[in-house]
This record gives structure tokens, sequence and C-alpha cells, in this order.
């Protein structure tokens, strides 16, 4: 990328609440590298009104997979994505950039925004559903369950004594049992599972030949795979999980692989 190159670097306030000094360095490093205009939006309508005003800037996400995901889903929704190309420098928890490291991204941020100036870009597929929401990683469905609660706080002794009575009279059962779930699933066409057949759940990863890689885990049985272009779950009321997102209620989704959909620029080999 040469040093004329105009970025639009849009920085998610997560980012700058939560480690404003990797921030810094890395719009020290960008600006140093290019004609860069630093966006610092405090809302998501303020996020897409500065995505929406770039011109012809390159756009710089400066966050975690959820400033990620909002940005490819602002373009897509504006059939914008096949023009040009994406960058991000993650800064978060490293449970919070997942996606972005799973597609290549440098985890550390001065690494990431030199990638963005010397980087060169990748052509992805994107998963999109009917809906027009999009998946950049993994499709879970339904949504896996919440995290837990947080333990409680130290027992008293007699606290501790009455969960002892209450275990040895009522034994705590060895494991608890399965979830299924009543899912029709369907890939390009053909039918996988239907609901008179309950599975545990259906997860999904878009890959870079234009098909999604489709696993079925079924109650009893080991996991069943296939690779397909469409897939389509319908069924009684599920949620779903996309990246980081849970979405619905729904009864019925369908998504669709968009073969190199996407650019994203990433370090040179």
């Amino acid at each position: 990328m040469s040093a004329h190159d105009q970025l639009l670097v849009v920085i998610d306030p997560v980012a700058r609440r939560n480690d404003g000094e990797s921030v810094r360095i890395a719009k020290d490093v960008l600006c140093a590298g290019a004609e860069a205009k630093i966006c610092l939006p405090d809302s998501p309508e303020e996020f897409s009104r500065a995505l929406a005003r770039r011109g012809s800037r390159r756009p710089v996400v400066v966050g975690d997979d959820r400033a990620l995901l909002r940005t490819v889903t602002l373009l897509h929704r504006e059939r914008d994505l096949a023009d040009g190309a994406l960058s991000v420098v993650p800064i978060g928890a490293p449970d919070s950039l997942e996606v972005a490291y799973a597609l290549g991204v440098p985890q550390s941020a001065v690494a990431a925004a030199r990638a963005v100036l010397d980087g060169v870009v990748h052509r992805l597929d994107l998963l999109v559903d009917d809906s027009d929401g999009v998946v950049l990683g993994d499709l879970s469905i339904p949504a896996g369950r919440r995290p837990a609660a947080p333990a409680p706080a130290t027992p008293t002794v007699w606290d501790t004594c009455r969960s002892l009575v209450r275990t040895l009279v009522h034994p705590v059962p060895a494991q608890t049992a399965t979830r299924v779930h009543r899912l029709r699933v369907e890939a390009d066409g053909v039918l996988l599972s239907d609901v008179n057949a309950p599975v545990e759940g259906v997860s999904v990863r878009s890959s870079l030949s234009g098909l999604a890689a489709i696993t079925i885990h079924p109650p009893s049985a080991p996991a069943f795979h296939t690779d397909a272009r469409t897939l389509t779950v319908s069924g009684p009321d599920f949620r779903y999980r996309a990246d980081t997102v849970v979405s619905g209620p729904v009864r019925r989704r369908t998504w669709t692989v968009r073969e190199s959909a996407w650019g994203l620029t990433l370090p040179r080999q």
C-alpha cells in the first residue's frame, strides 16, 4: 500500500474505553504510513454514518469482532462489499477477537496496523441469510447455551453443612440429560434430518471453496458432515448464533454462501 492511499479509520468506542493505549499506538502507525481520517463514533448510528460518508477512503476498523461484524453487515447491506477491501486492527479481550484471529488478522495491534499499510487483499466467502444477516466465521443452530452464572460467594460453615445434607439425601446425578431439538435440515435441497429425528444441533463454517461445511450432531450417534452452498433449517421456534450475535427466534432460515464476496487485508506471506 502506498503512502498516498487514503484511509477511513473508524475506532470503536469499546476499544477506546478498554485499551486506549493500544488504540493510540495503532492510530500513530496508520497516520505515519498513510493519509488517514480518524472517526470516533460514540454509538452504532454514528458508526454507520461514518462508514456511509467514507467516499473513496478504504475503511479500517479498530475494535473487536462485534465491530468487524457490524462493518461487514453495513457494507453488505449497502451492496459495497465487492468493491475495495476492509482492514481490521483487533483490540479487545482475546475471547472477543476469535473471529478476527481465525480470519488471519495479526494478534498484535502494531502488526495488524502494519498489515493495513503493507498487506495484500484476500477474497473471502461470506455466509448470508435470507434476512440479510451475515456470518464471517461460525454458525450454531440453535444458539449455544448462555454462560453459566457466576459462582456464589464463599459459603459459611452452616451453609456448607446444609449443602452436604442435601447432597446425601438427594445425590446429584452423574450427568444431566442431553437437550435435543426438532429441526428439519436441508442442504442444497437434500433433506439431511427431519423433525422426527431429534438433534443436539447443527454447526456451520464457511470456507474458501464456495461451500459451507455443515455438521449435524445427533444425540446418540456420531456427528455427520457435508458441504453445501445453501442450508435451510426449519422447525419450532429456534435461536441461532452467528459469530458473536444471537438472533431469533425464527421458524425458518436459509443461509447461502457468497463466494469471494468480500476482501480483507492480511499480512503478506
